[in-house]
């Protein structure tokens, strides 16, 4: 039901049922908020939306308040002005004093709203917080001086993620955010995503750089740099580095890399191809064999610490293969490092992901070859972004370079990997191959495109019928599990994802983006795979030719031996566990 209301003297549309600040929202009225996350119930805990209504005493939080009719609101009256300073001054008192330091400096909410309000002066002096940063966590970092407890990340964790890794702490003026028993973020909960970055207003949680790292190898003239990019970054660069989004930015990276002094800088596409390959022998093999089982990806390291933290029970059930990212690190320093006549330990291998979790799938026990890590180090979305200005490269300017041979070949399955619904996608168009000997038509499964919660599809290849899900973010997967385990689904592949939407919202993305601009990115991986001509991996020409010199067939004794996760046993190391 419409009405109407009168909002700074004039009138606009309300709807019964939605709050002041979404009815603000939706006709161009901007209320800032710090604690308020969209499509989370409201807490109205920070206070910065209040609003002045006519014939209320008090000012009134936007956030939480239902829009009634006929109300008359005053959203930057004197008096709303005022609230709004006093309590921004408040959170400035006891913040600390080094934003040009900040890793948020020119992002930061809490700056933004001190410029917008027109604070010049600290005109209070609080008592700061004297926690100490906790770098427990092999992923991400927290600085409790900076957090101003307005609870986003208490929220999305144990709501979106369902894992409550961190919690409000004590009462009063001692209230915290932290952990339990205070162990850091390496408590078992955590599994690394990294969306509490994206909600954080600001410094308080960031990713764990690998910068510095990098650097160091870069100017060592013992090693060998190689940096490998995912469909997701490639899609969400151009939004850290300044440029319009909408395209993709593999040729960007190619050519600053490049420029910097990388060796080589090779499209992860082809080693996602591998995984197609792989998993959807495995896939059309339990078909064959009637299989009551379902399978689970393996791509998101987020997914598996939670399935072996919270559901061991099913470890079993999830696919071997490894990671496009892992697949390849094998690549780089097996077979390329072979090629070119180089020692393994000298190749110093960097991952280019949209994913802080990549930071810890790195160094899990299961992906050592011969004692020895695969990949060396992983830089973030805006890592890469903070990295090429480092180096004074202008991407407005620079020549664009494709990805460097011998692994320069990728199909448009590959980049769909970026989007949830997009390994589900990948993995059928080959599996219906598997199944029938002929192609998928047409290639595009739109039922695993559209909508953001749970995906069923269930694809007829001959007399087979492959049953299928997609979900992304942990709330999705543990309804579906319990309705698994309760014998409600009855499916053959089950994709998930940590991340709502996939790797294109990963926990390495830009901070702060909208919602188009999230949808932006999937668009153009749909679009590459419209227009480029090899659209299934099993087409792709250095894939077969990779098999037929290194890995002989897909799950054979040399393909399980480099492009399948070792099974290890669970041990815990420190605080943190590696499996």
């Amino acid at each position: 039901m419409l009405f109407s209301i009168e909002v700074n003297n004039k009138v606009i549309t309300a709807q019964r049922g939605e709050t002041i600040l979404e009815c603000l929202k939706r006709n161009g009225v901007f209320v800032p908020t710090l604690c308020h996350i969209e499509g989370y119930s409201p807490t109205g805990a920070c206070r910065i939306c209040v609003v002045e209504v006519e014939g209320r005493p008090d000012l009134v939080p936007s956030c939480s308040h239902p829009v009634e009719e006929w109300m008359k609101i005053k959203t930057h009256s004197p008096r709303v002005i005022r609230a709004r300073r006093a309590i921004a001054e408040m959170l400035l008192s006891n913040h600390p004093d080094d934003c040009l330091y900040c890793g948020r400096n020119g992002n930061c909410e809490l700056q933004n709203l001190a410029i917008d309000l027109n604070l010049r002066e600290k005109r209070f002096s609080g008592s700061k917080n004297t926690l100490k940063n906790d770098y427990a966590s092999v992923s991400i970092m927290r600085e409790p001086s900076k957090c101003i407890l307005c609870g986003r990340c208490v929220r999305l964790c144990e709501t979106e993620q369902v894992v409550a890794a961190v919690d409000f702490i004590g009462r009063g003026n001692q209230m915290t955010i932290g952990t339990s028993y205070n162990h850091g973020l390496s408590s078992r909960n955590c599994h690394h995503c990294g969306q509490c970055i994206l909600i954080c207003p600001t410094g308080a949680l960031s990713e764990q750089q690998h910068i510095a790292k990098v650097q160091e190898a870069l100017h060592n003239p013992e090693k060998h740099l190689v940096a490998q990019f995912s469909p997701a970054l490639s899609v969400g660069l151009n939004e850290n580095l300044g440029i319009k989004a909408g395209k993709t930015a593999d040729h960007i990276i190619v050519a600053a890399l490049s420029k910097i002094g990388f060796s080589k800088v090779f499209d992860t596409g082809l080693a996602t191809d591998l995984n197609i390959l792989e998993n959807a022998s495995l896939l059309a093999k339990q078909i064959r064999e009637g299989e009551s089982m379902p399978m689970f990806t393996s791509c998101c390291p987020s997914w598996l610490h939670y399935a072996e933290t919270f559901h061991p029970s099913i470890l079993p059930c999830i696919s071997p293969v490894l990671s496009p990212q892992q697949i390849m690190s094998v690549l780089i320093k097996k077979i390329y490092a072979s090629e070119m006549r180089l020692r393994a330990e000298d190749i110093y291998t960097v991952g280019l992901m949209p994913c802080t979790a990549k930071k810890y799938e790195i160094l899990r026990q299961e992906m050592l070859i011969d004692d020895l890590n695969m990949t060396d180090a992983v830089l973030t979305t805006r890592e890469l972004a903070r990295f090429i200005k480092l180096y004074g490269i202008d991407v407005n300017n620079i020549e664009p370079m494709l990805p460097h041979s011998p692994f320069h070949i990728r199909s448009t399955a590959a980049k769909l990997y970026g989007v949830s619904g997009g390994v589900t996608e990948a993995i059928l168009r080959t599996v219906y191959f598997l199944l029938t000997g002929v192609e998928l038509e047409p290639y595009k499964i739109g039922e695993v495109r559209s909508g953001s919660g749970p995906k069923f599809f269930t694809m007829e290849a001959g007399k087979y019928k492959v049953k299928t899900a997609v979900v992304s973010g942990m709330s999705q997967v543990q309804k579906l599990l319990k309705e698994i385990e309760a014998g409600k689904k009855n499916l053959n592949f089950i994709e998930v994802m940590a991340c709502p939407g996939g790797c294109i919202n990963g926990g390495g993305q830009k901070i702060g983006a909208s919602d188009k601009d999230i949808k932006t990115r999937s668009k153009v991986l749909y679009e590459m795979d419209e227009k480029e001509n090899i659209r299934v991996a099993h087409k792709n020409p250095i894939v077969h030719e990779l098999y037929q010199k290194y890995f002989d067939a897909p799950l054979s004794n040399k393909a399980v031996e480099f492009l399948h996760r070792r099974r290890l046993e669970k041990k815990m190391e420190g605080n943190e566990q590696i499996l």
